[in-house]
């Protein structure tokens, strides 16, 4: 196995140079190994969603190295990092991040429409991947006519559509009663399995946590813990 993930000691400041400049991230350092699901867990304020928006290339670290699937994302220019977000990773967010004027369909449609694939082959992947998320029939939804876990569910659809090789979720089942977040989470484990998709979970729940193959424990910033199944590796 490779890692697909290497992040190495990355720091995250805000408000650099300012009296008021706040470190976020103390020198983080991890790996995540192709096709591997990790959950990372920590209290509010812990750094959790810096760390996701880190590793999603939402926001570049302000010291450290990352390396994501071989690419040196310190070193590549804006262009290519949203070509990297487009092709090699998907998100999953609590909120679902749905277009509200725009079915489910047209939404799965849309990361390939910014890849510039060809509308008929847009239209059949998107339709294969709500067949796969088990929501063919409500294609021509509208969000609003659905509920919190169809629209989750068509997000993870949305999220698959350039076939990323990773999938960053970001608590997916917080907006969710037990029961349908159940249902999003055994679809996690079917795209983990069957597909080979490496999963970041972002969660509260250590509950959930412990499904995955590590839990990374964060608290003010810094790695406290990792846990692996069948056993403690100390940080």
């Amino acid at each position: 196995m490779s890692s697909i993930i290497k992040l190495e000691n990355i720091v995250k400041k805000f408000y650099v140079g300012e009296p008021n400049e706040l470190e976020i991230l103390h020198g983080i350092s991890l790996e995540v190994e192709e096709g591997e699901f990790v959950a990372i867990v920590g209290p509010s304020g812990s750094g959790k969603s810096t760390l996701m928006n880190t590793i999603g290339i939402l926001d570049r670290p302000t010291s450290g190295n990352y390396i994501l699937d071989g690419i040196d994302v310190g070193k590549a220019k804006e262009k290519e990092l949203s070509e990297i977000r487009n092709q090699k990773i998907g998100f999953v967010f609590q909120t679902y991040n749905l277009i509200s004027k725009t079915n489910a369909l047209k939404n799965v449609e849309l990361p390939m429409l910014y890849a510039g694939i060809s509308r008929s082959q847009r239209i059949k992947k998107a339709k294969e991947l709500l067949a796969l998320v088990e929501m063919a029939d409500r294609s021509k939804h509208l969000p609003e006519e659905l509920s919190g876990g169809q629209k989750q569910r068509v997000a993870i659809a949305r999220a698959m559509a350039n076939d990323p090789a990773i999938i960053l979720a970001d608590e997916p089942t917080g907006a969710l009663d037990s029961k349908t977040g159940r249902l999003v989470m055994d679809l996690f484990h079917k795209l983990n399995k069957e597909k080979n998709k490496t999963i970041v979970l972002i969660t509260h729940s250590e509950e959930l946590a412990s499904e995955t193959d590590r839990i990374i424990s964060i608290r003010d910033g810094n790695i406290v813990d990792i846990k692996a199944k069948g056993g403690d590796v100390s940080c």
